[in-house]
């Protein structure tokens, strides 16, 4: 599968601070890309680095296979729409309004921006002011505005911030739409429900170090849960373990925490051999969420 946007050891610091070290990304034509991280993992700043609007320290960028810079930059571009921190647009113009100066600026026609409009579902408020448009509308003509161009590749920060669960699940049935109709979305969020319910690949962040990318399946196979073992005498198979394997007895389940099959067995061999009868074995069930705090809170798979 082609990658619609790739960088090479994308690097960004401000003085003596590394915001972005040193990014491999390779986001798949025609996904949904979740690009996930904590608050100030440098989601914000990679992406303003794939839209030329911050240069990188050092690294280089492809979008659609081409070399983003000075001499590419506006070809580029003009198959990317974004939608990066605030929503766009004059809270003293209407809807429409706004719309038709993107449409002059942009040399777009009128079928784009009647095609963007009904493809967001705005086309009923276009003659209110923007600044008495809710939050979710405000976000949905940012989007519109990205859309209008008919670009290949869009790139979304954040675009649930701050929305009700009504708006969330309005953005969220909106990337399904558009990546059904064959447009690559790129997406950051931290927000773990929403993306595990659209992206088709993931990519995640923490302290600027990119430390998984793939598919959603490759993420819990890389991922070992902790085993929970019960048995006939959990406190004498704690203490017989604890010595070994990183280990905590809950009432009366041990959990033994990053072991993989052939350690498992082998400790099921020792309990045995004590003459502790083991009972059941099984892996503790993790979400998207349970692997994304673990991966972040150790910087590393």
């Amino acid at each position: 599968m082609s990658s619609i946007v790739a960088t090479t050891d994308l690097t960004k610091r401000y003085g003596s601070t590394t915001v972005v070290d040193g990014l491999d990304l390779a986001v798949p034509e025609g996904s949904v890309y979740g690009f996930l991280g904590p608050n100030g993992s440098g989601k914000s700043t990679t992406m303003k680095m794939l839209l030329s609007l911050v240069q990188p320290t050092s690294g280089e960028v492809l979008l659609m296979e081409r070399p983003m810079n000075r001499a590419t930059r506006r070809g580029l571009l003009a198959h990317v729409g974004s939608l990066i921190e605030a929503p766009p647009g004059y809270g003293h113009l209407t809807g429409r309004e706004n719309l038709r100066l993107a449409q002059r600026l942009l040399g777009l026609s009128e079928r784009q921006v009647d095609q963007a409009v009904r493809t967001v579902r705005l086309q009923d408020h276009l003659d209110k002011k923007v600044r008495n448009y809710s939050l979710g509308m405000k976000q949905r003509l940012g989007i519109a505005l990205a859309l209008a161009r008919e670009p290949r590749l869009l790139i979304l920060d954040e675009p649930t911030n701050g929305l009700d669960p009504a708006g969330i699940e309005e953005i969220r049935e909106l990337m399904r739409r558009l990546a059904s109709r064959g447009t690559t979305i790129m997406v950051s969020s931290h927000l773990l429900g929403e993306i595990d319910k659209t992206a088709t690949f993931l990519g995640i962040l923490s302290q600027g170090r990119l430390i998984f990318q793939g598919s959603r399946a490759d993420l819990f196979q890389a991922a070992t849960p902790d085993v929970v073992l019960r048995c006939s005498d959990p406190p004498a198979a704690h203490r017989l373990l604890a010595a070994r394997v990183p280990s905590t007895l809950t009432g009366q389940e041990l959990h033994l925490a990053g072991l993989g099959d052939h350690h498992v067995a082998a400790c099921v061999d020792t309990l045995v051999s004590h003459r502790i009868g083991v009972f059941d074995v099984r892996r503790r069930e993790q979400s998207l969420e349970d692997v994304f705090r673990d991966l972040t809170a150790g910087g590393r798979l």
